[in-house]
């Protein structure tokens, strides 16, 4: 049996908009496989973005509890909340905010000195063995403004898994880029989804969800569905597309 890393416990999000309480997540419950590459979809405006950011911590809930490995986090100071990150997550978004004035090696290096403690040797060795396993090793000494979108996107993902996090958040990770790019950030992640890499993904992209293997359907708020894949295989493509479509398709997606 698989082990649990996050779980949602009765997730609600909620704000005031003129007097009227707007619900973004309704009593939301789920739980996030180690091991798993976990996929969010829905339409525009169902809550997915915001269960991503729920579940790490970077926006607070209104009600319920969020656990990571059994333990509640839901709650934790700003401080703590951050530490959490730093040290368990890494998070992949579809801007990549990498620093303008900071090279490729540079901005990873620098996420590798926030939290877990390393020596100096110990991140730059990290850092160029990310780089080289995202083939933006030659990009390394150059600017975001230098690079192209892929390389870019490619070094974010190096970033997120500089400090070997349990678990990736990644938010519509090839929503800024051409096909062959996405193409690529795909790949680059079902690779370490297959090394063991926990991913938890929002997209709007078909071709992008059918690389996960458990696929959440999202509407008005709450989870209305879930979709079982096996592990991504590339020689299965066509038959995985063809499967997410009709069932997206059945949910009036």
């Amino acid at each position: 049996m698989k082990n649990v890393v996050l779980s949602a416990r009765n997730v609600c999000k909620s704000f005031s908009r003129g007097g009227a309480d707007i619900q973004i997540l309704k009593s939301v419950s789920a739980d996030i496989y180690e091991g798993d590459f976990t996929v969010i979809m829905g339409a525009s405006g169902a809550g997915k973005s915001t269960l991503l950011y729920s579940l790490s911590g970077m926006d607070g809930i209104t009600d319920g509890e969020v656990l990571f490995n059994g333990e509640k986090i839901s709650g934790l100071s700003e401080k703590k909340q951050a530490k959490l990150r730093s040290e368990h997550f890494g998070f992949v978004f579809q801007q990549t905010h990498l620093v303008s004035d900071l090279t490729l090696f540079e901005n990873i290096a620098v996420a590798g000195y926030v939290g877990k403690k390393r020596t100096v040797n110990e991140v730059r060795e990290n850092a160029l063995g990310l780089l080289r396993q995202m083939n933006v090793e030659g990009a390394k000494d150059r600017l975001p403004s230098q690079v192209s979108g892929g390389e870019a996107q490619r070094a974010a993902i190096a970033r997120a898994m500089i400090n070997s996090p349990r678990l990736i958040f990644a938010d519509e990770p090839t929503g800024a880029l051409n096909k062959s790019n996405s193409a690529e950030v795909m790949r680059l992640l079902s690779g370490l989804n297959r090394n063991g890499q926990s991913i938890l993904m929002v997209t709007h992209d078909v071709r992008a969800a059918i690389h996960g293997n458990r696929v959440l359907y999202m509407e008005d708020g709450n989870i209305l569905d879930e979709l079982s894949l096996s592990p991504y295989s590339d020689n299965e493509e066509r038959e995985r597309e063809q499967r997410l479509s009709e069932w997206l398709s059945a949910l009036r997606w």
